[in-house]
């Protein structure tokens, strides 16, 4: 990959991979992945990082020095990885959108309804409600388990706060066709949130690669840990040939 600048063409710095998590998880949900650029692989926690997506791809990007960024975002995490391309495209080298939704339809209602539900009866209650279900049927009690104790870890502003981020972020659909590096995309085929459907319309729009992961969810990166390693190693190996 070749980066340009006003004196000409500039080789890349080594690789990054910069990690964007899903509501209402944090940045140890990517434990699994952190061993793919050792050493060069960053997974924020972005709850404190302001009201807004913008705010939170800013801050994602403030440790990282290089120009050779691999970007990757779970449902939310995947918008905000969309605001990084949009505020810094010489610097994102590859996208993975994983359960993430590009455009976005605001919904006033549900937005109020969610944030009652969390202030009213509390995070326990709202996590059964609205993201246990995003699960698929076929993962195991274990990762479910594990998923709700790490969501349960926030405090309940944290997540009224990524809620409101989520629901205030404006369409980044655009993104899709400007953004100068490839673009891959990933849905679990048990995605009731975005789904396959809407990850394959995105893939066709921009003729990127689209993955649908058997017997998986929303949450990729917990429920078929494996499959998507490959993916992104595939999208690491590829970027070290070009």
């Amino acid at each position: 990959m070749i980066a340009h600048s006003a004196n000409g063409p500039q080789p890349r710095s080594a690789p990054e991979l910069l990690l964007l998590h899903a509501l209402p998880l944090d940045g140890s949900m990517w434990a699994e992945q952190m061993h793919l650029l050792p050493d060069a692989t960053h997974a924020p926690t972005l709850y404190s990082s302001g009201e807004t997506i913008d705010a939170w791809a800013r801050a994602a990007l403030e440790p990282l020095k290089g120009d050779n960024i691999i970007v990757v975002g779970c449902s939310v995490g995947g918008s905000c990885a969309l605001e990084v391309a949009t505020i810094a495209p010489q610097r994102v080298s590859a996208l993975v959108l994983i359960g993430t939704k590009a455009k976005h339809h605001p919904d006033p209602a549900f937005h109020a309804s969610a944030l009652s539900l969390i202030d009213e009866e509390g995070l326990e209650v709202a996590w059964e409600s609205y993201w246990a279900p995003l699960f698929s049927r076929d993962t195991s009690t274990a990762t479910v388990n594990r998923a709700k104790e790490m969501a349960l870890r926030s405090s309940a502003a944290e997540i009224a706060r990524g809620v409101a981020v989520f629901h205030t972020r404006p369409s980044r659909d655009h993104c899709l066709s400007t953004c100068p590096g490839p673009i891959t995309i990933v849905s679990g085929a048990d995605d009731v949130a975005s789904g396959p459907r809407t990850s394959a319309s995105q893939a066709a729009s921009i003729d990127g690669r689209l993955h649908v992961l058997p017997a998986c969810g929303h949450y990729v990166p917990l429920e078929r840990a494996f499959a998507l390693n490959a993916i992104l190693a595939g999208v690491i190996g590829s970027l070290a040939l070009a």
